[in-house]
């Protein structure tokens, strides 16, 4: 009887870590730039199907940068997110479109308050398909609007986790960053754009 018992928790277990195994298949990973990396972390961890958020540095040449690098020099870097999300729940297409409509693309110079090249929209591609999305959701926006999008369209090169004390911050200090968004008037631009 005991064997039978041992058999069975070991068969469990094994389901239970195959079952992880093939959820984790579908997990994919996509980088977006739209300003503060605070206020998107906290719109995509919103999503269904996104696993996890976090916030970095993208896109330029300085390897290891830090925030006081990429927010005071010309690194190059864009303050930007990966998002880790389950295929199975929520397409690319899905998480461009919650990108968009998280962000002004017709500011050149930053977002919201936030303004500088760190600052700038970006949407990173991993491939032609990605890209070939991008492109078509610019089209039809540019389109609805009868405006020229500036959000910057890059290959995706290398990924820099920002400092600890980043991650989560919209979580971790709630009460400043409240008020760093109401004072940014991120929802009432983004309601003028996108309602």
């Amino acid at each position: 009887m005991k064997k039978i018992i041992f058999l069975l928790i070991i068969c469990i277990i094994s389901l239970i870590i195959n079952r992880n195994a093939i959820a984790e298949n579908n997990y994919k990973k996509v980088y977006f730039a739209g300003g503060c990396f605070w206020c998107m972390e906290e719109s995509f961890d919103k999503v269904y199907g996104v696993i996890n958020s976090i916030s970095g540095y993208s896109g330029g040449k300085l390897k290891n940068p830090t925030y006081q690098d990429v927010i005071y020099k010309d690194t190059g870097h864009v303050e930007t997110i990966e998002i880790t999300y389950d295929n199975n729940k929520i397409t690319y297409q899905d998480l461009l479109n919650v990108f968009w409509k998280n962000i002004d693309p017709f500011d050149q110079y930053g977002q919201f308050c936030d303004k500088g090249k760190s600052y700038r929209s970006v949407v990173f591609y991993e491939n032609s398909l990605q890209k070939k999305y991008i492109k078509k959701s610019i089209a039809d926006i540019e389109a609805k609007f009868d405006a020229k999008i500036v959000t910057l369209v890059w290959k995706f090169e290398k990924f820099y986790s920002a400092e600890e004390y980043h991650q989560d911050y919209y979580q971790k200090n709630f009460l400043k960053y409240l008020a760093y968004k109401k004072a940014c008037q991120r929802e009432e631009v983004l309601n003028k754009i996108w309602n």
